[in-house]
């Protein structure tokens, strides 16, 4: 839970500490660069552990992709025009989130996918830059195999967030990811509930 940590300010209103979660290869090397240029706070790297795949990328440069959304804190992967719902993660949960996106797709539900590596930095962005990702009105689906707080301010009060409240389950993560109901059809499940569909 460091990523808790960004929410403590020091007496600049700055973030105590730099947290990143990154979600894949493109977005860790970026997070490493950003820890190693950090010379204000400690720096914490929250990885996977597991393989995850790459993103995609719209430009079809994933690693310029990454290094402009991280640095930023948060970024849109997947982009949908007037999107029904914008679904926001991080870390392994991201990639998730893509296969949810093309679910909801393939039934005429448009979704965004937004990656937040650091909450912290995202909430130091700009407003407009801000509700150019989070667009306000648009209903928005947290996931975090975290506590859900990780996330509940960035989906808003009328946004709902799945994650996970205990912790020390021990088995291969597809197995456990099945169980607690980490898959791409149970989550689009849940945000076909959320949307009321």
């Amino acid at each position: 839970q460091l990523r808790l940590m960004e929410e403590l300010r020091n007496f600049n209103g700055e973030p105590s500490m730099l947290v990143l979660r990154p979600a894949d290869a493109a977005e860790t090397s970026v997070a490493w660069a950003m820890a190693m240029e950090n010379f204000k706070t400690p720096s914490a790297l929250v990885l996977s552990r597991q393989n995850l795949p790459d993103l995609p990328a719209a430009s079809g440069d994933r690693f310029a992709e990454a290094n402009a959304g991280c640095r930023k804190g948060g970024y849109t992967v997947v982009e949908a025009e007037n999107p029904d719902v914008i679904l926001v993660a991080n870390g392994s949960e991201v990639s998730l989130l893509c296969e949810v996106a093309e679910k909801l797709a393939a039934e005429g539900k448009k979704a965004r996918v937004v990656s937040v590596p650091s909450l912290g930095l995202f909430f130091l962005q700009d407003a407009d830059y801000r509700k150019s990702v989070m667009t306000p009105g648009v209903p928005a689906f947290g996931l975090t195999a975290g506590l859900p707080s990780t996330l509940r301010e960035i989906v808003g009060a009328d946004g709902m967030v799945f994650g996970l409240d205990h912790f020390g389950a021990s088995a291969p993560y597809k197995v456990l990811d099945e169980k607690f109901g980490f898959t791409a059809a149970h989550v689009k499940g849940l945000v076909d509930k959320f949307l009321g569909a």
